[in-house]
């Protein structure tokens, strides 16, 4: 079955609630809208729809030919990343399966995200352009709040510029709450890709009702009011990043086995998608050296706590991250490598480098682990997939949110052990990091057999995505 194509018709009836958001429409024609050009662009792929139509069926034969199909057969897809490095790494995968299969994804994103949008195959729009995340709120923990305060402050410039394109599927990153937005108006079915690991929304809730760190701006409860009255969500709050699953299909970014059968109740419609890009290529050339002359070493230790802990916890992240260099300092026939996740401080590199630990900026993590014997981890979903597609073991030092039920997810696995006696970022000393590399030692080969399964369950979830594809792709029919 092709896909559907919107009569003129069918286009105003879709798009009248976007039009509706400018007032009475001659006021909204003489502005130059986005919306009115919007609509006179479905009116001309109507009418060359007609064209190709008569043009395809002008064979005996019936059959549709030439550019005629292909014009017909492509769908497009409007997709929102917010641009935070994790999730837009999960948003990867959709965007290069779309594209390989010839549908359009228009990806609105972060400028800096741009070059890697156009290599995946996806068609770049600056998400940020003349409405920064800043200027939408500046203020309010947890960070995600400020998705929310964006959705509501700027979903009428956004669902103008989507209009024109004619998108028939949204597909949005949790955070992304703008592709909500866009999806209400524009009358289109949403796909949510969900964040994180088992991040149901009624625990969840209930865990950040009782967080310290929440403050919430004022600009977010106006925003969260817009939200409720103009933009389609009644039950809008500062933390819709968290329930604003959808009704049509949620992608979950890990294998199956990774969810308890209880635990899906929560995603349903679900689909299990992986987080890693299709058949990821073995580190090669430059990146097989990530630890240099010492790459043969017994030990040979990567730490990183990812990007988000120094905006919330880095006095914890500090005082690990010292514990572990100062035990590899010690350590006969070990080396480490560790990452501050982008965080630019000579300073920290400074306190934290010893004679066998060097401290960077930022890694190429991919490369690295597949070289690495061992990795401390915060068990973010990136990072701990990536693991275990490259057969690293993972100790466990989490922070917040998903990461401690992905620690003791990963820990039942016997893919992980932890770092600290306390579950939640707990005090850690230089005795601490060598009973925990002394645990994987001594259980290399436990660990080996565990993660040859745990391997087979990302391919098997990469395997999978055509059919993931096929759900999203009959949303648009």
């Amino acid at each position: 079955m092709l896909p559907r194509q919107l009569s003129g018709q069918d286009a105003a009836r879709r798009f009248a609630p976007a039009l509706r958001v400018l007032g009475p429409g001659r006021d909204a024609e003489e502005r130059g809208s986005p919306f009115t050009a919007g609509y006179g662009a479905c009116a001309r792929a109507d009418r060359m729809s007609a064209e190709a139509s008569a043009g395809a069926r002008a064979g005996n034969d019936g059959r549709w030919t030439g550019r005629a199909i292909s014009r017909m057969t492509r769908s497009s897809a409007v997709v929102f990343a917010m641009g935070d490095t994790g999730h837009f790494k999960r948003m990867r995968p959709i965007i290069a399966g779309l594209a390989a299969r010839g549908h359009r994804a228009h990806v609105f994103t972060r400028l800096d995200r741009r070059d890697e949008v156009e290599r995946l195959g996806g068609e770049f729009s600056d998400l940020f352009e003349g409405r920064s995340l800043d200027e939408a709120d500046a203020t309010s923990v947890p960070l995600p709040s400020r998705s929310v305060t964006f959705a509501g402050r700027f979903g009428d410039d956004v669902v103008r510029q989507v209009a024109i394109l004619r998108p028939e599927v949204v597909i949005h990153d949790a955070f992304a709450v703008i592709g909500s937005v866009v999806a209400h108006h524009l009358g289109l079915p949403r796909v949510n890709v969900c964040a994180g690991h088992n991040l149901a929304p009624k625990p969840t809730l209930e865990a950040l009702a009782r967080d310290p760190r929440v403050r919430t701006s004022e600009q977010c409860r106006r925003a969260v009011e817009l939200l409720r009255e103009r933009h389609g969500m009644p039950g809008a709050s500062p933390f819709s990043y968290i329930d604003g699953l959808s009704n049509d299909l949620n992608v979950y970014c890990e294998p199956p086995e990774f969810l308890l059968p209880a635990e899906r109740e929560a995603f349903q419609p679900i689909a299990f998608f992986g987080s890693l890009l299709p058949d990821p290529p073995p580190a090669t050339g430059d990146h097989a050296s990530a630890f240099g002359a010492n790459r043969n070493v017994r030990l040979r230790i990567y730490a990183s706590f990812g990007t988000v802990i120094w905006s919330y916890y880095e006095a914890a992240a500090i005082n690990a991250l010292t514990a572990i260099s100062d035990a590899v300092a010690n350590t006969d026939g070990a080396v480490a490598l560790v990452s501050l996740g982008g965080r630019n401080s000579p300073e920290l590199a400074a306190q934290l480098s010893r004679r066998n630990v060097r401290v960077e900026n930022y890694v190429d993590q991919w490369a690295v682990l597949h070289h690495a014997s061992v990795t401390f981890t915060h068990q973010g979903l990136n990072s701990t997939h990536e693991a275990i597609y490259n057969g690293t073991p993972m100790i466990s030092y989490p922070f917040f949110t998903d990461q401690p039920g992905l620690a003791r997810r990963c820990q039942e696995f016997g893919l992980a052990v932890p770092l600290a006696e306390s579950e939640l970022r707990g005090p850690v000393s230089a005795n601490d990091v060598h009973a925990a590399l002394a645990r994987i030692e001594a259980g290399a080969a436990d660990f080996q057999a565990r993660f040859d399964e745990a391997r087979r369950w990302e391919l098997a979830a990469i395997a999978g995505r055509p059919a993931v594809l096929d759900r999203i792709l009959r949303l648009t029919r």
